[in-house]
């Protein structure tokens, strides 16, 4: 397979203007969809966008490769367009980028379109390459140009000697691993940028690339022994133990590519530490391209959260069922006052549905606080923090003990890793299973239950009985906030924040938190499907036909159907939604509404409280962020 064959003729633009970031990728985007590639343009285009939430892919020299790998995509394919002028793209290096390759992958086993695009992505690094795709007139001499240097490459390594499995005498034997999370473009990249600079400083160099066809050209543990240090530029999982013993540096995939030469000389430089089996960074302290403290929080506690939410949605629709099916089936009024605390398991069904949900339900303390142990810590930390999470969930400080006991066990164990680090390498094998589990869980049980438990504990009870106690003013300004929250980043931190406080207060009893946190959530996708249907001048013709998908979203508690329009005009489409969302959530406050389960959207309607008055809130937020849409967005341009 040639690059010619992914890359259509008529997804070329050889003359683009683009006024920002946003701009040229949907315009990146429409030209993806002219080649027929894409089954689902929109979730496409989101799946750009939220590849380029995780770091830019403007790689530097003026060039970006954006990409998404999707079940949306049909055939593999490629994009290009030369902006004259260049546009801001945030960039590694600063500079605007004139040259964009964006990348459609399919999620297949079939994986040969992959060496194409590391193909490409390796011809990128061609300062003259690119030179001659940027000053191409006409189409045919822009994919002219790329056919030639295809065969030129394929003809350099047809005739290129086999490298000698060692080192030269006298030269340092660096290692390398690259790897980004979709694995397309920078592990390739970044690859190829470090084997340049290798050859014009005068070492040898293997570098494992860990892209999405798998592990090629694997260090072997020969490799590993002779080597004087390795560097691991990845933003993804790499296996790590094999390097025990051995200088490490590690570092963004990023950092492969423009900072290689960086990279190299502190290799050969031997100023890198050593790595430990069971750290999770080889030099913490010092790693290249460290992240800030508070960006280290933030993953440590996603990793937790992510893990945590399938129990949640699934124990938590399991519970709502059980009240469901004994509030068809029984008169509450008629029971005994005794009897009303049983509310869920008085019939049968009802019972199981309770106690197969219940059980879910119960682990989801010690998964948060076990996985953001395992974040901190890799896996000696799972079991430390699983159990600080379930001391929390039998006490009394509930989600934010078990906040605190993910993070103490992380660290905890790190500190037993650091201390057990002197002892001889005879007791390695026996560090895992038996030191770190030993006395990380009992460490970990005397400081939850003596130090954690009583303050937070009381500080969990008097938040509880506070939020229980709201009423009037207070409570609508709390769904007010919780409502808006929801449409801040739209699945971003500040979403994922109000959603997480929704689930912990379902399992404190307060449901109309939880009522508040997704009619929030509900409205973006709604707002906008409306929008595109009364306000057809705000909207392109592409958007126009996504537009009424969103009903679906919205109805379902997607709210990710909106970040396309949200990312396409951030300034106006945010604040119309935030503000509709704001006020449905007050008013299904001020309504009382209540809601037992956490996610579903109207299939869980029938376990809302009120009903009735919640879809009255979900209308009035969703008409509001309408109009607001209509007033605030700029009619579009049409040729």
């Amino acid at each position: 397979m040639r690059i010619r064959d992914l890359l259509a003729a008529e997804s070329i633009q050889l003359n683009g203007a683009a006024w920002g970031k946003e701009d040229v990728l949907n315009q990146m985007v429409n030209l993806m969809a002219k080649s027929d590639k894409i089954k689902d343009i929109e979730i496409y285009r989101k799946g750009v966008f939220a590849r380029e939430e995780e770091g830019t892919t403007g790689i530097g020299e003026g060039i970006a490769i954006p990409h998404c790998k999707s079940d949306s995509v049909e055939r593999p394919g490629l994009a290009a367009m030369v902006v004259k002028d260049g546009v801001n793209f945030d960039a590694l290096d600063g500079e605007k980028v004139s040259l964009i390759f964006l990348i459609a992958a399919p999620n297949t086993e079939d994986n040969v379109h992959l060496d194409v695009l590391s193909r490409l992505s390796v011809m990128l690094m061609d300062e003259n390459f690119t030179t001659s795709l940027r000053n191409a007139k006409t189409v045919e001499e822009f994919l002219k140009v790329i056919d030639e240097a295809e065969a030129e490459k394929a003809e350099e390594k047809g005739t290129e000697p086999p490298q000698e499995e060692s080192s030269t005498a006298g030269k340092k034997f660096i290692l390398a691993v690259t790897g980004c999370p979709t694995g397309i473009a920078h592990t390739y990249m970044a690859a190829e940028s470090l084997e340049k600079k290798a050859k014009e400083l005068g070492c040898d160099i293997k570098v494992e690339t860990r892209g999405s066809g798998g592990a090629k050209n694997v260090l072997t543990k020969e490799e590993i022994a002779k080597a004087d240090c390795i560097i691991v530029a990845a933003d993804t999982q790499v296996p790590m133990e094999r390097f025990n013993g051995k200088p490490v540096i590690s570092c963004k995939v990023a950092d492969g590519i423009s900072k290689s030469e960086e990279l190299l000389k502190k290799a050969m430089g031997g100023n890198a530490a050593v790595y430990h089996a069971g750290n999770a960074r080889a030099e913490e302290a010092d790693e290249e391209g460290k992240d800030s403290v508070g960006h280290q929080i933030y993953k440590h506690l996603m990793n937790g959260v992510s893990h945590m939410l399938p129990f949640v949605v699934g124990g938590g629709i399991l519970i709502a069922i059980a009240f469901l099916i004994d509030g068809f089936s029984v008169d509450l009024n008629s029971l005994p006052m005794e009897e009303r605390g049983n509310f869920g398991t008085i019939t049968p069904a009802a019972a199981m549905f309770k106690s197969i949900g219940g059980t879910a339900f119960g682990f989801m303390l010690p998964i948060l606080a076990g996985f953001i142990a395992m974040s901190i810590a890799d896996r000696p930390g799972l079991a430390v923090g699983f159990v600080g999470g379930a001391v929390a969930a039998n006490g009394t400080s509930g989600f934010l003990g078990a906040l605190v006991a993910g993070f103490l066990a992380g660290y905890l164990v790190l500190g037993l890793k650091k201390a057990f680090s002197k002892l001889p390498d005879s007791l390695e094998g026996i560090k895992p299973v038996l030191l770190y589990p030993l006395i990380g869980v009992f460490l970990v049980g005397v400081i939850m239950t003596y130090v954690v438990e009583p303050p937070i504990g009381a500080l969990n009870t008097l938040i509880n009985n506070g939020l229980n106690g709201m009423n009037g003013a207070s409570a609508i300004i709390l769904g007010a906030l919780l409502g808006g929250m929801m449409s801040v980043d739209m699945g971003g931190p500040v979403n994922k924040a109000a959603y997480v406080f929704g689930t912990a207060s379902i399992a404190a009893g307060n449901y109309n938190i939880m009522a508040a946190v997704m009619i929030g959530g509900m409205v973006p996708p709604i707002a906008i499907a409306l929008a595109t249907l009364f306000f057809k001048n705000k909207f392109t013709a592409e958007e126009r036909k996504a537009g009424p998908t969103n009903f679906i979203m919205g109805l379902s508690f997607i709210t990710e159907g909106a970040i396309p329009f949200a990312a396409s005009d951030p300034l106006r489409v945010l604040p119309a939604c935030i503000v509709g969302s704001a006020v449905a959530g007050a008013i299904s406050m001020a309504f009382d509404c209540t809601l037992m389960a956490p996610h579903g959207g109207i299939f869980v309607f029938l376990t809302v409280g009120h009903p009735l008055q919640y879809l009255i809130a979900l209308a009035i937020g969703s008409a509001i962020s309408c109009f607001l849409l209509g007033v605030l967005k700029k009619d579009v341009k049409t040729a």
